[in-house]
C-alpha cells in the first residue's frame, strides 16, 4: 500500500488537521525516509512511494526469529545478521528485508539505520497477505538489479503452518534471480555460507 495524501476533518479549536505526508512531484527520496517525522515503524520506500506495513502476524514474527537464530549459527566472522533494517538500493528505493546478512565491515554501530545494497549478501522476505506482490515480484526484481547475490522468499505451508523457503541465486549476466531450490522441513545451503536450519523448530515457537 502506498501512501496517498489523506485529509481529515478540521480539528476542534482550529487545531491543524492531520494528514499523511504529501509526496513531492518526483516522489520521495531515501534521505526523506530517515528524516520525515512520525512515520510508522518499518515504513519502506518503493519507487519513490512510502509503503506502510500492516500489523505483523505471529507466523511472520516467528519465522524471522527462527531464521535469525539459524543464520547466526556458525556465522563466519566476515558477516553479520540483521532483522528489519532498511537497505538502500538507489535514491528512490529503500526496502526493509525481514532478514539480511551483511558484511561485518558495513556495521557502524548501534545507531545505524540502513545498509547499502553492496553490503548485503542475502535478503530474506517472509510473505504476508498484504505484501504478496511486493515480496514475490517487486522486491526480488529490485534486489537482483542492485546486485544482491542471494534471496530467500518464505511462504507459509497452508497444511502444516510451517515455513517453506524458496532459495534464489543471482545470475550476474542477466541480473535476475535463478530458483535454486525449495526447502520444507530443513534448509541446507552453501551460499552465502554453509547454513543448516531445521524449519520444523517453528513448532516450538
Amino acid at each position: 500500500m502506498t501512501a496517498e495524501p489523506i485529509y481529515e476533518a478540521a480539528a476542534p479549536h482550529d487545531e491543524p488537521a492531520s494528514r499523511w505526508p504529501v509526496p513531492p512531484p518526483d516522489g520521495w527520496r531515501v534521505d526523506d525516509l530517515f528524516t520525515l517525522p512520525d512515520l510508522p515503524p518499518h515504513t519502506e520506500l518503493i519507487d519513490g512511494s512510502l509503503v506502510f506495513v500492516s500489523p505483523q502476524r505471529r507466523f511472520h514474527a516467528n519465522v524471522i526469529d527462527l531464521l535469525v537464530g539459524g543464520l547466526r549459527q556458525n556465522l563466519p566472522p566476515e558477516f553479520r545478521v540483521s532483522r528489519e533494517m532498511t537497505v538502500v538500493l538507489d535514491k528512490s528505493n529503500g526496502p526493509e528485508p525481514d532478514v539480511s546478512v551483511v558484511l561485518a565491515d558495513a556495521v557502524t554501530g548501534p545507531g545505524q539505520t540502513s545498509y547499502q545494497a553492496s553490503d548485503v549478501v542475502l535478503a530474506v522476505e517472509v510473505v504476508s497477505p498484504d505484501s504478496e506482490s511486493r515480496d514475490r515480484t517487486t522486491k526480488p526484481h529490485k534486489y537482483a538489479r542492485a546486485g544482491i547475490e542471494n534471496f530467500w522468499r518464505v511462504e507459509e505451508n497452508g497444511h502444516t503452518g510451517r515455513p517453506v523457503v524458496h532459495v534464489y541465486e543471482l545470475d550476474p549476466v542477466t541480473r535476475t534471480y535463478v530458483h535454486a531450490g525449495m526447502h520444507r522441513d530443513r534448509i541446507t545451503v552453501a551460499k552465502p555460507y554453509p547454513v543448516d536450519i531445521d524449519l520444523t523448530d517453528i513448532d516450538q515457537y
